[in-house]
């Protein structure tokens, strides 16, 4: 397809550029890129990539808009809050670019639909924070013969590389088994810098446009880690694994499997199911605070969550000291103590809870839901983050 005029005009600084040039902008405009997540990362590479003139993009994404998302989402504003993200993003990029074609997917990538959904698109880019789509994303790439550029922000650190087997490693060749489930905490357990997304969502953005124009030296083989409080990128280099499972000489996995329970996910929901027994709600705690029965209140959130907001007379042990099982790190807790646990969805507070079991402790409960319960159920006026 030859540039139009208002084309020609849009891009000409990229029609100034050598490597570049009319025949490599026709091939930006020609492309297809699917982008999964329209949420940290997803933001500045869509913008980005809309604006370098990307023919067509598909969002994949099934959330909503949520003003804890504002801090780094750079896609989304106060007025789409509540909005689906795909429609947010696509309002967003279809202002920034009316030329591209924005295909949106309002559904949870899975092994059911990810070849389907994969197959029309020339890269795949993953901008997600979960250890089963990474998988995904991998695998149904290198079935089809298709480059994936990861991407990973928490905290201050950040990670880009691009995987592509027919050239080079794929993700499972660095990272051949998930962690155990919670041992990396999400960004919205572990916090992030808003701005470390746009850091690595632009890295990525910059390894699509090389790879389609054909020019530089992709990260292929490498893996780059950013320290935004250093204020330093270094570099892994990354060899092809012979015994890799997908792309290795003798691969085992010929199709797409099960990455819930590949990963973990199925057999821990499966656990916290079976140990609902622990659990007591937030209304049944406010109670007996209300009736002055005798126990121990402990958050095991950080430092950092207990500042935000906290639930009165509570007692602050992190998960982390419970865990390391030192009784000299539970703040005085004992044995014959009632304890009731409390993190901010319930989650981190039903490991505490197993984890004081082990350790001895008879009568321990967690709080179902967590802070976020207690600000529904108890206090409205309890900042929710």
């Amino acid at each position: 397809m030859a540039l139009s005029q208002d084309q020609i005009a849009r891009y000409s600084r990229h029609l100034l550029l050598p490597e570049v040039g009319v025949k490599g902008q026709e091939k930006l405009c020609n492309a297809k890129v699917l982008c999964i997540g329209t949420g940290g990362l997803g933001s500045p590479l869509g913008l980005y990539l809309a604006a370098a003139g990307i023919g067509t993009m598909g969002l994949v994404d099934f959330d909503v808009v949520d003003k804890s998302n504002l801090q780094r989402q750079i896609m989304h504003g106060e007025s789409t809050v509540g909005k689906l993200k795909v429609d947010s993003a696509r309002t967003r990029l279809a202002d920034m670019n009316s030329d591209a074609k924005i295909i949106t997917y309002n559904t949870r990538l899975s092994s059911e639909n990810a070849l389907e959904i994969f197959k029309d698109y020339d890269i795949i880019v993953d901008g997600t924070d979960n250890f089963p789509t990474r998988y995904l994303a991998n695998d149904a790439a290198v079935l089809l013969g298709k480059p994936y550029i990861y991407g990973c922000i928490l905290r201050f650190e950040g990670q880009a590389s691009v995987f592509h087997a027919k050239e080079g490693p794929c993700y499972r060749c660095l990272y051949p088994e998930p962690p155990p489930p919670g041992l990396v905490p999400s960004c919205a357990e572990g916090g992030v810098l808003g701005i470390l997304p746009g850091i690595i969502g632009l890295i990525q953005a910059t390894e699509v446009i090389k790879l389609i124009l054909n020019k530089g030296e992709t990260l292929i083989g490498r893996l780059m880690i950013f320290d935004a409080l250093g204020m330093k990128f270094r570099e892994m280099r990354l060899r092809k694994d012979e015994d890799c499972p997908i792309c290795g000489d003798s691969p085992t996995i010929r199709k797409l499997i099960d990455y819930e329970q590949f990963c973990g996910i199925a057999q821990e929901e499966k656990a916290n199911f079976e140990d609902t027994t622990m659990e007591i709600s937030a209304v049944d705690v406010k109670r007996m605070l209300d009736d002055g029965e005798k126990f121990t209140l402990v958050d095991v959130r950080e430092p950092s969550e207990y500042d935000i907001c906290r639930i009165d007379g509570s007692v602050l042990v992190p998960l982390g000291q419970i865990e390391a099982m030192r009784p000299q790190n539970l703040n005085g807790l004992s044995q014959g103590d009632v304890i009731i646990l409390h993190c901010k969805a319930g989650v981190r507070s039903l490991k505490a809870a197993k984890a004081l079991k082990k350790m001895g402790f008879k009568n321990v409960r967690s709080m179902a839901g967590g802070i976020e319960e207690w600000s529904k159920k108890i206090d409205s006026s309890m900042p929710r983050y």
